[in-house]
């Protein structure tokens, strides 16, 4: 659900964009006394862990569509909302910036849908009510997939009203609206079932993550060295080898646009703002859509596997190292206070 810059106006990617960075700068310092030397790297390797696995599109049986996990939720459930926020802004930012994935204008879209909702909407109205403290693994599962569907749906309705907002696309709003709901609500119920499968690991490893707080105090079970280097490997493993497997067909958004064009896919504004974006991110994506630049479609299958691979050890590590780095400034800010 990463929007391309072809959807929005600069009035409204702007504006998002601001409303974004507000919401970052009061999760900055409303993370005063949370962030110490456990939830940081944790932060890193949950980064690493959501970029890698957005990576891998599953099918979406009888659509031709397919979906991947936005990882909001997820990271809400793990790290508390404002923690989750930085560091899902922070895999976004990664992404459109190397990877080409997702518009630099429509960054702040981005962010917000695939962030804000899940974090702080679905967590606090829908996962924290059902869930609420000492839950069994059962409910904590339908309060994880619950609260995806719920996320996914909030994000989807947001992608259609900043599109109909900016007016620089042919996309009815009744259609599209009719086409983004159904199809992310396949795709909420498969991320639903993904985030119920980790947070019921980490709740039989470490339970204490699931409250959301400081976790400098240790508790029994599996070493917390070990949990992260478990999130470390499992973001390797996604990345290297899993996305070889990734579904080619179009996720939810390019589906839905492709049913409402006709197969058509909307082009790019060449010139103002949306040139001038376009021109940056073609200059800084040295492995734009996950593979090597200057990719034709109809290649070795091999070259995208290196491609891909490549792609998702590199993310993942640049995700790690900025979500971390990110980490330990605010804490040494607040250390510091």
């Amino acid at each position: 659900m990463h929007m391309a810059d072809a959807l929005l106006s600069p009035a409204v990617g702007a504006g998002v964009w601001a409303a974004t960075a507000a919401i970052i700068a009061s999760c900055s310092l409303r993370l005063k006394g949370e962030l110490d030397d456990r939830k940081v790297p944790l932060m890193g390797v949950l980064g690493a862990f959501v970029f890698a696995a957005q990576m891998i599109n599953f099918t979406i049986p009888a659509t031709g569509s397919s979906g991947h996990l936005g990882g909001g939720l997820l990271l809400a459930i793990l790290l508390g909302p404002h923690a989750a926020f930085l560091t899902i802004a922070s895999v976004l930012v990664v992404q459109a910036l190397f990877f080409a994935d997702g518009g630099i204008l429509a960054l702040g879209c981005n962010i917000m849908n695939l962030g804000f909702f899940p974090a702080f909407v679905a967590y606090p109205l829908i996962y924290r009510k059902i869930a609420g403290p000492g839950s069994e693994p059962v409910r904590l599962s339908l309060a994880a997939i619950l609260a995806a569907v719920f996320g996914l749906q909030l994000g989807a309705l947001a992608v259609v009203l900043q599109t109909t907002a900016s007016g620089i696309s042919a996309l009815p709003f009744s259609s599209f609206l009719l086409l983004m709901q159904p199809i992310h609500l396949a795709i909420g119920i498969g991320e639903g079932l993904v985030t119920a499968a980790v947070v019921a690991f980490v709740h039989k490893a470490r339970p204490e993550i699931l409250q959301a707080g400081p976790l400098a105090s240790p508790r029994p079970g599996l070493p917390f060295s070990r949990l992260l280097l478990s999130f470390g490997l499992a973001a390797l493993f996604l990345g290297g080898v899993v996305s070889w497997f990734a579904s080619e067909q179009p996720d939810g958004l390019e589906w839905a646009i492709a049913r409402v064009t006709g197969g058509e896919a909307l082009a790019g504004q060449a010139d103002g703002l949306h040139g001038v974006l376009a021109g940056v991110q073609e200059r800084l994506s040295f492995l734009p859509d996950y593979s090597f630049a200057g990719r034709q479609a109809g290649e070795a299958a091999g070259e995208a596997a290196l491609g891909a691979s490549l792609s998702g050890g590199v993310g993942a590590m640049l995700s790690l190292l900025l979500v971390g780095l990110l980490g330990l400034i605010l804490r040494r800010r607040t250390q510091a206070v």
